[in-house]
């Protein structure tokens, strides 16, 4: 079975940077985990692809190095399973109210005696029945990571008690909704996402676990290194091909050439 990069840096206590893949071509998640980054952050809350197109884009980054951390969308907890299956290091559970729903997520993510998760053995992630069984349990159990993601402010206040939950590796702040949830939408530097940074670096280190967030930059990325937070995820493919475009126009612009596109009205 193919061994955690992002567990085995954990535990060195070395930072992760993973970076999100939003487009569905295969040379984009082979390039990626070809030039050595920790993960992929596959986003399968909000995006519309099937788990059939999420397979193959996992058989790209094999090629490379890079984890695949799938997330699903709230309760969905048969699909994280399945997305194991296909190859995913790591679950990344969104919108997670207490610590009975992220036991409940460790309860599907893990093989018994952890959880209850099913077994099939015929996918990518044994590879194709090549173990002994017991052997191939206790390496999906030792090499899969759960991150929980702290996003409603409600989730903030039981954020020890998340923390606490045993199989738990990762906390993560989505500073986005909770900047939505909390009546300031957009506003990511304003004083109650600091606070709830703060707040989910306490519970994790309280509870011996690593914890991160997405970053804007490398300057806040060093600030949040020095806070203790590990896991970091930064930019994403729309992003930098939109701001690519973005500066193109920016650079051409001054010679005459014109843009008239719907979004430059």
């Amino acid at each position: 079975m193919r061994p955690s990069r992002i567990k085995a840096k954990l535990g060195r206590n070395e930072p992760v940077l993973v970076t999100t893949l939003h487009l569905t071509d295969s040379s984009v998640f082979e390039l990626t985990s070809l030039m050595g980054f920790d993960g992929i952050w596959m986003d399968m809350e909000h995006h519309t692809y099937s788990l059939e197109t999420a397979a193959i884009l996992m058989r790209a980054a094999r090629l490379g190095v890079s984890d695949i951390i799938a997330r699903p969308a709230k309760g969905e907890f048969m699909q994280m399973q399945r997305m194991l299956e296909a190859g995913a290091q790591g679950i990344m559970y969104p919108r997670c109210d207490d610590g009975e729903e992220a036991a409940e997520v460790v309860h599907w993510a893990k093989f018994a005696p952890q959880g209850v998760r099913g077994c099939d053995g015929a996918n990518p992630d044994m590879p194709y029945l090549t173990m002994p069984l017991d052997e191939y349990v206790a390496a999906a159990n030792r090499e899969t990571f759960i991150i929980i993601q702290i996003e409603p402010p409600h989730a903030l206040e039981r954020a020890e008690e998340i923390a606490a939950v045993e199989g738990i590796d990762i906390l993560f702040l989505g500073p986005g909704d909770f900047s939505i949830l909390s009546g300031i939408p957009g506003q990511l530097d304003h004083e109650l996402v600091q606070e709830a940074t703060r707040r989910v670096d306490e519970a994790a280190q309280k509870a011996g676990k690593h914890w991160g967030r997405p970053s804007a930059s490398p300057e806040q990325t060093k600030e949040l290194l020095e806070m203790g937070a590990r896991f970091i995820c930064h930019q994403g493919d729309i992003t930098m091909i939109k701001d690519a475009l973005e500066q193109m126009q920016r650079d051409f612009a001054p010679l005459g050439f014109t843009f008239e596109g719907p979004l430059n009205s």
